[in-house]
């Protein structure tokens, strides 16, 4: 379990132990930052390799600069620990962020924690051994949107969108999208069509890919 605050995992930890399945066995590592974590599942292929692996996103990052949150992690174990289930537990809840994650990593679990209780850590645990995935409520909400809706926005889209959320003006997009002024405005005028935005203006367009959780 990988967490930069202890008091957190171990709350993880009284959880799953009292709540296992009596021919279970559980053997619990901490970790609260990539080296550490890095350290421990290098160990386990040498030893006892872990069944599942717990991830924060925001960790503190490496020392030399390789891995910088849990998404590096879980990505770093999909290479070592081939085997294991990767569960990401995190406060992030926004669309494009769940988006991004699902997408990246595919999760055996994905768990945002303001949706957390002690009773539903329990259940998606035996569930992810058994029948994976298992997703909280936020995440359930955010696909079951995807599902339903039949917009299709590809990644330079989205990103644009997550990045006009953020206050980021138009002018400034290329900075931080490999696109030109023109290149950017054409998507937005196609985003606009797609959402049917009337009157042109980007407020319009946030609110309405905000309303079906693409933002």
């Amino acid at each position: 379990m990988v967490d930069d605050h202890p008091i957190i995992i171990e709350g993880y930890q009284n959880t799953l132990m009292a709540t296992k399945q009596a021919d279970q066995n559980l053997h619990i590592d901490m970790a609260n930052d990539c080296d550490t974590a890095e350290l421990l599942m290098r160990k386990s292929v040498n030893g006892i390799p872990y069944d599942v692996l717990f991830f924060d996103i925001r960790l503190p990052g490496s020392r030399d600069g390789s891995l910088a949150s849990g998404e590096d992690l879980a990505m770093l174990s999909k290479e070592i620990l081939p085997d294991a289930k990767i569960v990401i537990l995190t406060m992030f809840n926004e669309p494009y962020r769940i988006h991004n994650i699902i997408k990246a990593i595919n999760p055996d679990g994905f768990l945002v924690k303001s949706d957390l209780t002690s009773s539903e850590l329990a259940e998606a645990f035996q569930h992810i051994l058994e029948t994976p995935p298992y997703y909280s409520n936020t995440v359930n909400q955010f696909m079951n949107k995807l599902v339903v809706n039949d917009i299709h926005v590809d990644e330079i889209n989205r990103k644009i969108l997550y990045l006009l959320s953020q206050g980021i003006k138009t002018r400034s997009l290329p900075e931080h999208v490999d696109l030109s002024i023109s290149s950017i405005e054409k998507r937005k005028k196609q985003l606009k069509d797609l959402f049917s935005v009337t009157d042109g203006k980007d407020e319009t367009l946030l609110e309405e890919a905000r309303n079906k959780g693409f933002i």
